[in-house]
């Protein structure tokens, strides 16, 4: 009956058995993502912020110089970190995510980014 153009069985079967299997990584790598600790510094390396893999803040430091330097420095010197803990929290995510789909072209997994799009 696979004359109306339906998969056979064994090919469902094999679909399923696949679907479960990336389920199942998915799990293991969020649970991976959530202990990691990726690091950004701050362009003068007086600010460093920690993120997981999953971007949940973790930590920061800040230099002991950069306290005297007044709010706006510690404040730009912040983000500055941020911002770089968080682009590499963000491909970190997408690279893991890229490993776990095995080149599946999934919604939201293989986004650069591009508004072009």
């Amino acid at each position: 009956m696979a004359g109306f153009g339906l998969p056979n069985f064994g090919q469902i079967t094999e679909a399923f058995r696949k679907a479960q299997q990336i389920q199942q990584n998915a799990q293991k790598l969020q649970e991976e993502l959530d202990e990691m600790e990726l690091e950004g510094t701050s362009e003068n390396g007086k600010a460093s912020v920690w993120l997981t893999g999953n971007q949940q803040p973790l930590r920061v430091k800040l230099d002991q110089s950069l306290i005297s330097e007044g709010q706006e420095a510690i404040e730009s010197a912040t983000l500055d970190a941020l911002k770089a803990a968080y682009e590499l929290s963000t491909a970190t995510m997408k690279e893991r995510m890229s490993e776990l789909t095995g080149g599946l072209n999934l919604p939201g997994f293989n986004d650069t980014n591009d508004e072009s799009n």
